[in-house]
């Protein structure tokens, strides 16, 4: 990679820039091989907005072109941009998801311009330099979770966090749907999921020792249709969203909509509501045949909305203590030959586990997934630190790794208590540069059952859209570059060149308008010249 190069997440290799590029005009226009169609409707309704461009149907082969080609000699995600003067812009990817986000990165070389809705200069013809930029992502697993059970995010936020995605090559939307605050899902077959379990009475303010509370009721839910029309935007941008609805245990909105669901032999469930504060929460899930019928139904409804290959059914924070002191539960055990609540657990999992896989889908969990024997068939997200993936993988089985000590996106950015909501440990935008995927103590086989990694973003200190924009970013960003780039070991990554890349990518940022934490020290982008742009009818852009 070039010193000049300010992309994120760095590129593989940069041929350039040189001092010649090309202009974008009125007249430029756009031409794709066949199965380019999304990307070319993309680079329309983003890039040619923004630009204030119609980007008409081109011919192969013809001048002032941005042209898009599928070349299947190169891995699926892979691409290779290159920019001329004399013909335009070539975007050769492996399959459509490469054309895609070969594009990605063409919008970042036209300047934080190209990161606005409409044009802002309209008396400006933007250009790229002249370069070759050959570029394949680390990982297949990119991922962001985003909990919208605590706070609910309303749908177009959600579709904005899609295009936040796709600007930073993140490619696997983790969908927390359910939680004890929250049932954000339409299920048609029972309906009291959203009509008492998507609304609680007040919210705790703060973390869970804060002594405030708003006393506002809190609620909302997605219906079926807004799911479709979320899943579809992300396919568009080749994103594939994974839901979660969280079983046994953080499932009181579950309970209180109905309390058959609890283990009503140990405590009064029709007592229970929407949980209104944090932490874990005693209120699971009894295991019953009813209610294994009952989530059956629930994930019928769901492999219809999402039709991508995994499933994940949370699996975490499962307090054991109502199974013993339910007599059902005992007698569950006793039934099935068990030795104890946790392979309680590891059964009420491997129930799904079956039942998913024998529709064609995988399921996903937690790392206490583990505790009372691995499923079969199932994929870890090791949040509890590196060790649940390390045993997972050394099992044979694939593995997310999100470990909350390096990804989880609501832990403080700077020490003090300037932070707003300041909890847990300090985690900086150079800590999450410096985090590792694979855990060191793997064989390369064992490495090999590392799909990726994701950031994890849980929103209970998070009120509203701006809390979300200040905890996520800029770090997203530094993870998206060690989800996507072929980083050297932690200890030799260069930050001090991230930073200066990031000084570009602020900007960027800013178009977007998201309401990220504000680097210290001075805004860097402050000492940094303009967009890359001319005057309409001046001289052709140059490096």
């Amino acid at each position: 990679m070039t010193s000049e190069t300010e992309l994120i997440p760095a590129p593989t290799a940069v041929e350039g820039p040189t001092r010649c590029g090309f202009a974008f005009e009125a007249d430029t226009a756009l031409w794709g091989e066949p199965g380019t169609e999304g990307t070319q409707r993309w680079l329309r309704s983003t890039l040619g907005a923004a630009l204030g461009l119609p980007l008409p149907q081109g011919e192969e082969g013809a001048r002032n072109t941005v042209a898009l080609r599928l070349d299947d000699t190169l891995p699926a995600e892979a691409y290779r941009l290159e920019v001329t003067a004399t013909w335009g812009v070539v975007i050769t990817g492996g399959s459509p998801a490469g054309v895609f986000w070969g594009a990605q990165t063409l919008r970042q070389l036209l300047g934080p311009a190209a990161f606005r809705r409409a044009p802002v200069r309209p008396d400006m013809t933007y250009g790229v330099p002249g370069q070759a930029i050959d570029d394949a992502p680390r990982f297949p697993w990119r991922g962001l979770m985003l909990d919208v059970a605590r706070h609910f995010m309303p749908k177009e936020g959600v579709l904005r966090y899609l295009d936040l995605m796709a600007a930073h090559k993140l490619n696997v939307f983790h969908f927390h749907l359910t939680d004890d605050q929250g049932w954000r899902v339409q299920i048609e077959r029972y309906p009291k999921l959203t009509e008492i379990g998507s609304w609680r009475a007040r919210t705790k303010f703060g973390h869970r020792a804060s002594p405030l509370w708003d006393d506002k009721p809190h609620g909302g839910y997605y219906t079926q249709d807004d799911i479709r029309e979320i899943v579809a935007y992300a396919a568009e941008r080749h994103i594939t969203v994974v839901p979660e609805i969280d079983v046994p245990g953080h499932s009181q909105a579950a309970i209180a909509a109905y309390p058959e669901l609890g283990n009503t032999d140990v405590i009064d469930t029709n007592s229970l509501s929407v949980w209104d504060t944090w932490g874990i929460n005693p209120n699971v899930l009894a295991p019953t045949d009813n209610t294994l019928r009952f989530y059956e139904g629930v994930f019928e409804e769901l492999l219809e909305l999402f039709p991508g290959e995994f499933i994940h059914v949370g699996g975490d924070e499962c307090p054991k203590d109502q199974w013993k002191q339910s007599a059902t539960a005992q007698a569950r055990i006793a039934e099935l030959g068990l030795a104890d609540e946790d392979e309680l657990q590891s059964w009420f999992i491997g129930h799904f586990d079956k039942w998913l896989s024998a529709r064609g889908r995988r399921l996903v969990g937690w790392d206490e997934i583990l505790e009372g024997g691995l499923a079969d068939g199932a994929v870890v997200s090791s949040w509890r630190g590196y060790e649940g993936g390390v045993t997972a993988a050394r099992a044979g089985h694939d593995v997310v790794m999100c470990p909350e000590q390096h990804v989880y996106l609501d832990w403080r950015q700077a020490p003090g208590e300037d932070e707003p909501v300041p909890i847990a440990h300090v985690r900086t935008l150079e800590d999450v540069y410096r985090f590792e995927p694979v855990p060191e103590q793997l064989t390369e086989a064992e490495a090999g059952r590392v799909l990726g990694a994701q950031a994890n973003v849980w929103t209970e200190v998070m009120e509203d859209h701006a809390r979300v924009d200040y905890q996520t970013f800029p770090r997203l960003a530094a993870f998206a570059e060690v989800a996507w780039s072929a980083l050297p070991a932690p200890a030799e990554r260069d930050f001090a060149d991230f930073e200066r890349r990031m000084a570009a990518h602020y900007p960027r940022l800013d178009a977007l308008g998201v309401a990220y934490r504000p680097p210290t020290g001075p805004l860097p982008w402050q000492r940094r010249p303009g967009v890359l742009g001319r005057p309409k009818g001046g001289p052709p852009p140059n490096a």
